[in-house]
């Protein structure tokens, strides 16, 4: 017997094209401005990579050969593979257009951070992913531990507090010195701030309120890539961190806008925001004034050197990261058990 028609199961209604792009908007407005800069990166890297290896567009959604392809392409070293070998020629395409270094097995973290973007891009148009098929599943995993090794550190060394004073001797009295400094401190004791972080600050997001009354400066992120919008604490800057910070609102001009600006040959605040490169530029050049190493450190030493110099000092960890603004508990011990291994009087039994 044929069952009514009221009782037969309704198709579930489809998103129409007008709804795809309000989801699409609504990823891209709800994700951080970073973070769609390296799924743009990584789709361009997904894409040149068809392309050179099988001459195609991607697929929306791809299909799981191309996905296991990817996979394969990126598991091994291509060094030694012979000149006629399909992925090797795609790898030496990908050089050519300087979306690749080397023939080299990528890391699995880059791996997997393209797979995340590719993935992404499938969630925004609500399609289903090919990396959620049991076989490609199984190969990934199986990629990730033929291929792992060590993680690199971010920076070569951790910038603690004697680092950090050499490269504040190098900041003067110009106002890039004010503002090189003023960044240098903001980044280390407000705890151990990311570039994105630095550049992205206004000077609305600045009080200044309780500076004359106790010295101290209250920071309000918008956001941090573990703290969504409107839910980061306020940060606090003391002492001679709140004393640069205030210094540089008041030599720079700083009323509104951008925090931190490009200073122009004339010693010129400009009005743009600075870039989170230039942040790189700035640790580079103050390294080198002070006399350390090329490469001594990078940015996140600001990050890795303020905890690091928080363990030395004995600071708890819970206080640490509260300005740090660590998700992960396991994340911060990292830079206390190097500090805690070292002072363990068990490393010195042999004497």
């Amino acid at each position: 017997m044929k069952p009514p028609a009221s009782y037969l199961p309704s198709p579930s209604p489809a998103l129409s094209a007008v709804d795809q792009d309000a989801l699409t908007d609504l990823y891209i407005r709800g994700t951080p401005a970073n973070t769609l800069r390296a799924y743009e990166r990584d789709l361009l890297y997904v894409t040149a990579w068809k392309a050179a290896r099988f001459d195609l567009a991607l697929r929306w959604p791809e299909s799981e050969a191309t996905a296991l392809a990817f996979l394969l392409d990126h598991a091994r070293d291509l060094e030694d593979a012979p000149e006629e070998d399909i992925a090797r020629q795609a790898a030496e395409g990908l050089i050519a257009q300087g979306l690749r270094k080397s023939l080299a097995c990528p890391a699995p973290s880059t791996l997997d951070r393209r797979i995340a973007s590719w993935l992404a891009f499938h969630r925004m148009k609500n399609l289903p992913s090919p990396f959620d098929a049991p076989q490609v599943k199984q190969a990934r995993a199986k990629a990730r531990r033929a291929a792992a090794r060590p993680p690199a550190p971010k920076s070569q060394h951790p910038i603690t507090r004697d680092v950090l004073e050499q490269l504040l001797e190098t900041c003067r009295g110009t106002r890039r010195d004010c503002r090189d400094r003023a960044i240098l401190m903001l980044g280390w004791a407000s705890g151990g701030r990311r570039r994105s972080e630095i550049t992205g600050l206004m000077r609305e997001d600045v009080s200044l309120k309780e500076f004359d009354k106790s010295g101290m400066v209250w920071l309000s992120l918008l956001q941090t890539k573990t703290t969504a919008k409107g839910e980061t604490p306020r940060l606090v800057l003391k002492s001679r961190a709140a004393q640069a910070l205030a210094h540089w609102i008041k030599v720079g001009g700083i009323e509104d806008g951008p925090l931190f600006r490009p200073i122009s040959k004339a010693d010129r605040v400009l009005k743009r925001r600075l870039s989170p490169d230039a942040i790189y530029q700035i640790i580079k050049h103050r390294l080198k004034l002070a006399g350390l190493p090329e490469g001594f450190a990078s940015p996140h030493g600001l990050r890795s050197g303020f905890l690091t110099q928080a363990a030395l000092d004995g600071a708890p960890i819970q206080a640490a990261m509260r300005l740090s603004l660590h998700r992960s508990m396991a994340q911060a011990q990292k830079y206390y058990d190097d500090v805690d291994i070292a002072e363990n009087p068990a490393a010195d039994l042999l004497g």
